[in-house]
């Protein structure tokens, strides 16, 4: 790792070029990590990596906004979190406004944060990347963010050591190794959504690799630029959908509506009071109509892939387990479908 000092004047000098810049963009610029820039930063505290119990203490916080993202979308929600649930390494936050699914395997860094005139708490992976990030609003309960840093800072806080990310290729199982009709046939078997990991896992089948090997007519490659248009079908019809997005050690879930949409160069955007997201669709490789069977019938989902084959974005119809997929959902689909 870089000297810290002459890290310093570097993102000092960066900033005085660049003053609006974010400490992602300023981060990818100098060629380092974001949680290196965030541990030089003189009114930012490194925390005890408790990570389960801040997040059961973050409902003291009253109103804040959950951040998560991945290099081309960021999902935005303004909420009150309710005590998270662990079952080893994997957590839930479930409640109608923040609902995050924790992958708890790679978080190491967790800081609170002063940056701009505003107040937050972030959690990085070993290599530095954000995971997860929790502003505070207007609304929140400042004190209780001033309690939550004094229980758990590090009076005598490490220098922070970020590993270098090794080069994964994406290398796929070839075709002829894969036992397609028992994979096909499983799908079509499905009764729960969530068993469909399990499939993939069993017979090694990347997700974008899966799209294609679907049984017939369980999948559909749809043009790129149907996601503005699927958002502006969502915001004119009215109805409540569901949006996920995130990284690999965090999933953030939006359910509601979606109804101020504003496109800003390459990105198209929902801004909404209580949801924002940022779609940076220019880099969308591939999107796809999924279709998945369950006991409830057929559950439809909308899925971009970036160019390494990598999930950016998912979108469903709002659903409860033990009540199927909206009527609208399904016909918003199927106008997209029949565009085909």
């Amino acid at each position: 790792m870089e000297n810290q000092t002459a890290l310093k004047e570097r993102f000092e000098s960066y900033k005085l070029q660049n003053p609006s810049s974010r400490t992602r963009e300023a981060a990818k610029q100098l060629g380092v990590s974001e949680a290196e820039l965030v541990s030089i930063g003189s009114d930012n505290i490194l925390l005890l990596p408790e990570f389960s119990s801040i997040l059961n203490d973050i409902p003291e916080l009253g109103e804040v906004m959950a951040l998560t993202r991945n290099n081309h979308a960021v999902h935005e929600r303004k909420g009150i979190y309710t005590k998270a649930s662990f079952h080893g390494q994997i957590g839930l936050v479930t409640n109608p406004d923040i609902d995050l699914r924790l992958f708890m395997t790679a978080w190491t860094y967790v800081f609170a944060v002063h940056e701009n005139n505003r107040k937050s708490i972030q959690f990085f992976d070993r290599f530095g990347e954000a995971i997860h990030k929790i502003y505070l609003t207007e609304n929140s309960n400042a004190d209780a963010f001033e309690r939550l840093v004094a229980k758990y800072i590090l009076n005598d806080p490490p220098t922070v050591q970020i590993e270098v990310k090794p080069f994964q290729a994406s290398i796929e199982k070839l075709d002829e190794d894969i036992d397609v009709n028992g994979f096909q046939n499983e799908w079509k078997s499905l009764q729960d959504t969530h068993d469909f990991f399990g499939i993939l896992k069993k017979h090694e089948i990347s997700r974008l690799q899966s799209m294609r090997l679907a049984p017939k007519g369980f999948t559909y490659n749809i043009p790129v630029g149907q996601v503005e248009s699927l958002l502006n079908l969502v915001s004119s019809s009215g109805i409540e959908f569901m949006v996920f997005a995130g990284n690999k050690s965090c999933l953030q879930i939006h359910t509601g509506k979606a109804e101020k949409i504003v496109r800003t160069g390459p990105w198209i955007n929902i801004l909404d009071d209580k949801f924002n997201l940022h779609l940076n669709d220019t880099e969308i490789d591939s999107l796809w109509i999924v279709k998945k069977p369950t006991n409830l019938g057929l559950v439809h989902s909308i899925e971009a892939f970036d160019r390494e084959g990598n999930l950016i974005i998912q979108f469903f119809g709002k659903r409860k387990p033990s009540i199927p997929e909206s009527e609208d959902w399904r016909k918003i689909v199927k106008s997209i479908e029949n565009q085909l």
